[in-house]
């Protein structure tokens, strides 16, 4: 059929035209996209006149009898070979101009589309999902500390809104990625040598490519009304999704559980540390006051002026019944009587002993200080013990009830529910991928289009 064709296009042209290298070129371009086997063939004939050699101008009538006759007449076995050979030359140029009467939406969209897909279904490694619930609890944090020790110790209300993102981000971690790769051999099981190339990574991978991969099969999510931290891990298969998985989670597990017993360790420990210090302050205050009662062989000096206090009264009291009493016998008797003379002497020793009890009040028996100064200083020293005894009762009921609000710091990572174990792969998503796929390339397609309708509008 290509040959009758191309003899039919021979009997319409002129000799010259057929015999023109230009000509011909013009006229397979004019035919590729309507009819591309005529254009092939006429493309070999340009390659045939291009390998002939160069004939005199007084000779073309002959040349283009004998080519003429040629193409009539059977081609020897030589000729036949030489037309194989320039055939395989020009079976690039063939192709090319196949691809070329493609439309541009088959050739830019169709055919990437349908390399995808049997990559997808033919090529594409299975990946299996393993999928765990947790959520962070602690008890109640309402605080139990006195309002005094609750600023003096800084801590108000609970972060518990933060605990899940906190999960999250150590999942997602270097940390994390190391342990694993020491647990369980996380790059040898996405490397392994059954996965095709597109779907694991390679032994000679960087590490953070390592990373990336991992961040890109493993999803985190937080359901932010119940605080439920939802796990899913991707692997090559379903017994290691599913130990990866669990792994996962306990080691989040001991991570939450690090984080509280750090917190309550530290508020504990600052508690102590303020314990402490009043429990010295309260014993430099019992030091002092039993040294200034040593000093001065007091055991309570107040008790001590009270009670010469009231001997002075006693005294006074009694003085001012003798010279009552003095009075009345000297208007009766004589001034020189016995009577008269020994309450006389009585007044004068209570006197004295008034005198001696009053320097008793103003001055003390060993190094001449009065007792109101020993007083005062006594009643320094009692209330600075007294104080420091508050301080520490305060201070004692204070740490026990850190030591509860400690316990109720601490966090626990509780799994709602277990690893789960498919059985099928969920990966990848055949369908979907497809259709994303195309819908993509589609777009893209459909953006070219208008903006090279743009560019050649603007010509």
């Amino acid at each position: 059929m290509i040959e009758q064709r191309f003899k039919a296009l021979q009997k319409s042209l002129k000799p010259q035209e057929f015999n023109s290298v230009d000509f011909l070129k013009n006229k397979a371009e004019e035919l590729a996209n309507t009819d591309p086997d005529l254009s092939a063939r006429i493309l070999i004939r340009v390659k045939k006149l291009q390998d002939r050699p160069t004939q005199a101008p007084n000779n073309k009538g002959a040349t283009s009898n004998a080519s003429q006759k040629m193409s009539n007449t059977n081609t020897p076995v030589a000729a036949k070979g030489k037309q194989q050979a320039s055939l395989k030359k020009e079976l690039p140029s063939k192709i090319w101009s196949k691809l070329s009467a493609l439309s541009p939406y088959m050739l830019f969209v169709i055919i990437p589309v349908l390399i995808f897909s049997a990559y997808q279904l033919l090529w594409a490694t299975n990946r299996f999902e393993s999928q765990a619930k947790v959520i962070v609890q602690q008890p109640d944090s309402a605080s139990t500390l006195d309002s005094g020790m609750a600023l003096l110790t800084g801590l108000g209300g609970s972060g518990g809104g933060s605990d899940p993102e906190l999960v999250k981000a150590y999942i997602y971690s270097n940390d994390m990625i190391d342990y694993l790769n020491n647990k369980i051999a996380l790059r040898e099981h996405y490397s392994q040598s059954f996965i095709d190339y597109f779907s694991g990574i390679h032994e000679s991978d960087s590490r953070e490519t390592l990373d990336q991969y991992y961040q890109e099969h493993l999803d985190v999510i937080i359901d932010d009304k119940s605080g439920v931290i939802t796990i899913s891990t991707q692997a090559f298969d379903s017994d290691y999704a599913q130990l990866l998985t669990n792994t996962v989670v306990e080691r989040a597990e001991w991570f939450i559980n690090s984080i509280g017993h750090q917190l309550a360790n530290a508020q504990l420990g600052f508690m102590q540390g303020e314990h402490k210090l009043i429990e010295e302050r309260l014993a430099n205050a019992q030091k002092d006051l039993l040294t200034y009662q040593q000093k001065y062989n007091l055991l309570d000096p107040t008790a001590e002026g009270t009670a010469k206090q009231e001997i002075t009264y006693t005294l006074e009291g009694k003085i001012a019944v003798k010279q009552t009493e003095i009075k009345t016998l000297k208007a009766i008797m004589s001034a020189s009587s016995p009577q008269v003379r020994g309450l006389e002497n009585e007044l004068k020793a209570l006197n004295a002993q008034l005198e001696i009890e009053r320097d008793k009040l103003s001055q003390s028996g060993l190094d001449e200080i009065p007792i109101s100064e020993l007083l005062s200083k006594f009643t320094d020293y009692k209330i600075k013990m007294d104080l420091a005894l508050q301080a520490y009762t305060s201070s004692q009921i204070s740490l026990e009830k850190s030591r509860i609000e400690a316990y109720r710091q601490l966090k626990y990572l509780i799994v709602v529910e277990q690893a789960t174990l498919s059985e099928d792969s969920k990966y990848p998503d055949v369908v979907y991928n497809i259709s994303l796929f195309l819908l993509l390339l589609s777009l893209a397609f459909g953006i070219g289009k208008i903006i090279i309708s743009t560019i050649r509008e603007l010509k």
